[in-house]
């Protein structure tokens, strides 16, 4: 059974080994993804700095953290959110439990008040660009304003 629940600061080291080993798997722990993101060893700070940012993790019954995802700020001003570092651990594959966590993550930026939620991943990420289009998000041609994520090659973006 898995549990979703808003991080924990004893969350913090796995979720940076999560982020980091996935990227890696799919050769992309280059400087331009989230690999080398600042936050990364403590993104319960980071969601806990502002409102308006929460990061969502899956516990599984042995209480081990087994994905997450996160909702930020992405363009205030137009009500867009970004959805953040969305990973699942390889043992906990196949079992829709991104759907879990873009549910939660996108019941967090309704209610928060963003009118949109945008999205970067890239093309080696092929499970994520189905799970995104598959959930309802659209496609871009291009990024809502300059990435953050230089190396990032896919946008996607949803009204909420």
């Amino acid at each position: 059974m898995i549990t979703i629940r808003p991080i924990q600061k004893s969350d913090d080291s796995y979720l940076k080994k999560l982020v980091q080993d996935s990227l890696k798997a799919y050769q992309l722990d280059i400087p331009g993804t989230a690999y080398f993101d600042p936050e990364l060893a403590h993104l319960s700070d980071f969601y806990k700095l502002k409102a308006g940012r929460q990061y969502f993790v899956a516990i599984n019954s042995f209480q081990e953290v087994v994905g997450g995802a996160g909702i930020a700020e992405y363009d205030v001003q137009n009500k867009v959110a970004e959805l953040q570092k969305l990973y699942i651990d390889k043992k906990a594959q196949g079992h829709h439990l991104s759907y879990q966590l873009l549910d939660q993550a996108l019941r967090f930026a309704k209610e928060f008040g963003y009118q949109q939620v945008y999205l970067e991943t890239h093309h080696n990420l092929e499970t994520a660009i189905h799970v995104y289009k598959t959930y309802g998000f659209t496609e871009l041609t291009k990024p809502l304003k300059e990435a953050e994520h230089s190396e990032m090659d896919h946008f996607f973006v949803m009204s909420v």
